[in-house]
């Protein structure tokens, strides 16, 4: 019971974070993306301090190659001039400047794989951080019309005002005609008080009618039957 429960609520709160997501999701985008800015710029300060470090190292390596020549031309002029001392204090001084040049030139060496490797990183991200912003760009359109999708969806009221004024129609449709309904009555009303019958039975060939009627005038134009003017 208790795993189920427990369960049913981790559940119930992946569905509210993912729909939380999915209606900021705007904002998510775009704070991903002032951070990325922020962690770019943290990196390109740290590449143009190890850029610095990578020129200072090359300086320092320069200047002490430069001594160890100058030192190796002045003890082998002293080994030339007789000056024996002054050639072996200048060759440890080389052998010392030498071991500190490779230490420099294995600094250098790591500083320069380090720089490389950085910007590397970067070049990558700021093309990363390009595709990110014209991603962000589409779904911001994107977005855009699904507000004005909602928005008509809910003017329009799912149809209703529509469904409701065709359902008006097919009522009138549907009604009766009251000029009809008007002659019907009179005509049973007339059948109930025997108005008509006298017409109805002159109808049936029993006697004649007591008004004229166009088909009696028509069936006496056939026959002939009209008096003339002189008559």
């Amino acid at each position: 019971m208790l795993k189920t429960l427990s369960t049913l609520l981790r559940g119930a709160a992946a569905t509210q974070e993912e729909a939380l997501r999915d209606k900021h999701a705007i904002a998510l985008i775009d704070q991903k993306i002032r951070e990325a800015d922020g962690q770019m710029k943290a990196a390109k300060g740290t590449l143009a301090t190890m850029v610095q470090r990578e020129r200072s190292e090359r300086r320092q390596l320069d200047q002490v190659e430069a001594r160890c020549c100058d030192l190796l031309t002045r003890a082998r002029d002293a080994m030339n001039g007789g000056r024996d001392d002054l050639a072996n204090e200048a060759a440890e001084a080389v052998a010392q400047l030498e071991n500190e040049a490779r230490v420099r030139r294995d600094a250098l060496s790591r500083v320069e794989v380090r720089v490389s490797r950085l910007r590397r990183t970067i070049e990558q991200t700021h093309r990363r951080l390009i595709d990110l912003r014209q991603g962000a760009m589409a779904a911001r359109s994107i977005r855009r019309e699904q507000l004005m999708q909602s928005r008509l969806r809910t003017t329009l009221g799912t149809d209703a005002a529509i469904d409701e004024a065709e359902a008006l129609i097919a009522d009138v449709l549907r009604r009766d005609d009251p000029g009809e309904q008007a002659d019907i009555l009179r005509e049973t009303e007339g059948e109930l008080s025997y108005d008509t019958l006298p017409d109805r039975m002159a109808d049936a060939g029993f006697g004649k009618r007591g008004k004229t009627t166009g088909a009696d005038v028509l069936a006496r134009l056939k026959t002939n039957d009209i008096p003339s003017e002189k008559d």
